[in-house]
């Protein structure tokens, strides 16, 4: 099993994908767009985790869509081993990607010292199913997320008008997650 597991960049990235955002599903395309794979080798990997039981998949109108497979045995194991091997950083990253923020960054104490018991976060998304999703993170890792989400209009509105905070908070030490600044 574990040979068939662990054979591929893209299936790395797809159970990245799935394992962090439990609660949700997606369908194919959107996968591989947020992952930034090919569709073709996408389509495959899914097919490869569906036959394992990793994956399930469940038809709505055209669309086929996937999420993880919480009745496997193996979901517990693999989700605190993708949890470990992406870290707090990878892990949020995952599931803003998910969430379709447009940019994202830690800043605060935890920029300087990962080992501080909480951090601060700052999120640019129109979205609003992001919270819950925090949540979990925070109990899978213990740690206080304390964040803020912007919506994009008013982050470019801000940024292009010389916005004294957003400039301050832009120009801290930071670990980039998603986007440009």
């Amino acid at each position: 099993m574990l040979e068939k597991l662990f054979t591929s960049g893209i299936r790395a990235d797809i159970m990245s994908l799935l394992f962090n955002s439990t609660e949700e599903k997606f369908y194919m395309r959107e996968i591989s767009r947020l992952v930034r794979k090919n569709p073709s080798g996408v389509k495959k990997e899914l097919d490869k985790l569906e036959d394992m039981g990793l994956v399930s998949s469940e038809k709505e109108g055209n669309l086929k869509y996937f999420k993880a497979n919480q009745d496997s045995s193996l979901f517990p194991e693999l989700k605190g081993l993708i949890a470990k091997s992406l870290g707090l950083p990878g892990a949020l990253k995952s599931l803003l990607k998910a969430s379709d923020a447009k940019k994202a960054f830690i800043y605060g104490n935890y920029a300087v010292d990962a080992n501080v018991p909480s951090l601060d976060l700052f999120i640019v998304c129109d979205s609003n199913h992001i919270k819950k999703n925090i949540k979990d993170v925070e109990k899978r890792f213990g740690r206080v997320i304390h964040f803020t989400v912007m919506r994009e209009s008013e982050y470019k509105t801000k940024k292009r008008s010389g916005d004294r905070k957003l400039k301050k908070l832009l120009n801290t030490k930071k670990i980039l997650l998603l986007g440009r600044l």
